[in-house]
């Protein structure tokens, strides 16, 4: 959903660090050790997946090596120093997994190109590793799979290690109006690591954290709406929510049947297209023509740009320097959606598909669970008032209980309703009106700083990705730059299955922006030099 501990799985690598930790949401306790300062240096040199496959293939590290060096960085910089919490437990197998990468490289056996890679995947997915699938709720503890989701199954048929699952915003942020995104039970606040008291955004926080921070070289997201775009956009990553349909959703913890879909958090673009290969057991999206961009022509989303001058100016300089590449763009400035109930109904799609979609997940589950239902896991959260409600209610949870059921007159209006809106009346008539192939805009607005007594707090959003959410189509973010370190997002959003062509699209942008922001680690806002000097005065 957009933006809007019981003990962790021991460490199966002991790395003693000295660091002191970074309490609260990032305010500085005392200066952190040599050790974590030099981790937190190394953070831009941690490979991307080509980078990481050349050094396989020349022999300069090996894949236990590599997830040695994360499992150091992670309990220096998520467990220890920062404290980023973006990660809910360790893979116990881990290493013995690398090991057997290991052996059929030496074989000359590799599975595929994600063989012996480190891959993250967010704890709303399963696995059949000896981790639990919790959504971050203390409800979901005992969720042991006994077999991958398909898509991780796609992962680890390619040779991918599953180095452990990300923290997310809790039911991936669908529990509560006032939430506080990358919050969970289980795992507690994920901090943005370019600065720390700002928001991950959500719900996919700890995949595009842990992107950022180096704790991985691949991870893997989910989207209802916004929550690979957003989180990738605030922590300077790139995220890809496909077209959705074209990754199997079972085996992971649902919101929409409409809307639910899985997608890559990497550093670089092609990194991303490369892991849609694996997750689609294809080579769809490697083999797909290459795209000049001087053959490009893209519409402008002048009306979803918002006001924000430091956010327009890095826009507008990016729009500037794909222009001098080559690519043609058509300002769109006017906008007005077809449905007048457009925000209502969306709510109303979202709380009755999850009522009826979490009901049947559950029930498929419930001899492992303290629950069955949506209606006991209400109570489950009203007996565990203190863990689960700490911080919101469950306003969505009582919502969506009384809702119609899936497939009544009232779902099928509105959500006929709201898919016309951001399909035909929407991102398609937009394509057609200007005559372009893709649509691009800011990411979404700066982040705000984690509130954990008001809930999220966000400035006037900006971007479109509520439609491409709502539409299914498919819809990247690059890093286009930061203001005062914090990242913002560039969106290329493209129609249903265009998904090859927007990576394409964006591999092609990438080049030219060129703009991966190194996370600064920054305690506060108010430890950046530009901001100290001002609010020092004189």
């Amino acid at each position: 959903m957009e933006h809007r501990s019981p003990p962790l799985i021991r460490f199966i690598f002991s790395f003693v660090a000295t660091a002191v930790a970074i309490t609260g949401c990032g305010q500085p306790a005392e200066p952190v050790s040599q050790k974590t300062a030099e981790a937190i240096e190394q953070t831009e040199q941690m490979p991307d997946l080509i980078t990481l496959r050349r050094r396989f293939a020349s022999g300069e590290i090996s894949s236990e090596q590599i997830v040695n060096t994360y499992l150091q960085r992670i309990e220096m910089l998520d467990r220890n120093g920062p404290t980023l919490r973006s990660i809910i437990a360790v893979n116990p197998d881990a290493i013995e997994q690398a090991r057997e990468s290991d052996e059929r490289r030496q074989a000359n056996t590799e599975l595929g190109p994600l063989d012996g890679v480190p891959v993250l995947i967010k704890d709303n997915i399963e696995t059949q590793d000896p981790i639990p699938t919790t959504a971050g709720s203390s409800a979901l503890l005992t969720n042991f799979s006994q077999q991958d989701s398909p898509i991780v199954a796609n992962l680890r048929a390619g040779g991918a290690v599953i180095l452990g699952k990300t923290n997310l915003s809790q039911w991936a942020n669908f529990r509560s109006t006032q939430s506080v995104s990358g919050w969970s039970s289980i795992g507690g606040q994920v901090k943005n690591p370019h600065i720390l008291d700002r928001s991950p955004c959500g719900s996919s926080s700890g995949s595009g954290a842990a992107i950022a921070a180096g704790l991985a070289t691949l991870a893997l997201g989910t989207e209802t709406n916004g929550s690979i775009i957003c989180p990738a956009h605030v922590n300077g990553v790139v995220g890809f929510k496909p077209t959705v349909g074209l990754l199997p959703t079972a085996g992971i913890v649902p919101i929409s049947a409409s809307q639910d879909t899985a997608g890559p958090m990497t550093k670089t673009v092609a990194d991303a297209a490369a892991m849609m290969d694996v997750l689609t057991n294809s080579n769809h999206f490697s083999e797909a023509k290459s795209l000049q961009l001087r053959e490009l022509r893209v519409g402008v989303l002048r009306f979803a740009q918002g006001d924000n001058e430091h956010i327009n100016t890095l826009f507008n300089q990016s729009l500037a320097a794909l222009e001098e590449a080559g690519v043609t763009f058509v300002d769109i400035t006017d906008f007005q959606l077809s449905d007048p109930d457009y925000w209502q109904n969306a709510l109303e799609v979202l709380e009755i598909e999850f009522g009826d979609s979490l009901d049947r997940f559950l029930k498929a589950r419930g001899e492992r669970l303290p629950i069955s239902s949506l209606a006991s896991l209400i109570e489950f959260n009203l007996s565990n008032r203190d863990t689960e409600l700490a911080l919101f209610g469950q306003e969505h949870f009582l919502s969506s209980a009384e809702r119609p059921e899936a497939g009544s007159p009232e779902h099928k209006a509105a959500l006929g309703a709201i898919q016309a809106a951001s399909r035909q009346q929407g991102i398609d008539r937009l394509l057609l009106d200007a005559n372009v192939e893709f649509l691009v805009a800011p990411s979404g607005p700066l982040s705000p700083a984690i509130d954990l007594i008001n809930g999220d707090v966000w400035p006037t959003w900006v971007g479109a990705g509520y439609m491409a959410a709502i539409a299914g189509y498919p819809h990247l973010t690059i890093p286009m730059g930061t203001v005062r370190s914090l990242p913002i997002g560039f969106s290329i959003i493209g129609t249903a299955r265009n998904d090859a062509q927007v990576l394409a699209a964006g591999l092609a942008m990438e080049r030219v922006l060129g703009r991966t922001a190194t996370p600064a680690f920054l305690p506060s806002a108010s430890s950046h030099p530009e901001i100290r000097r001002a609010i020092q005065g004189g």
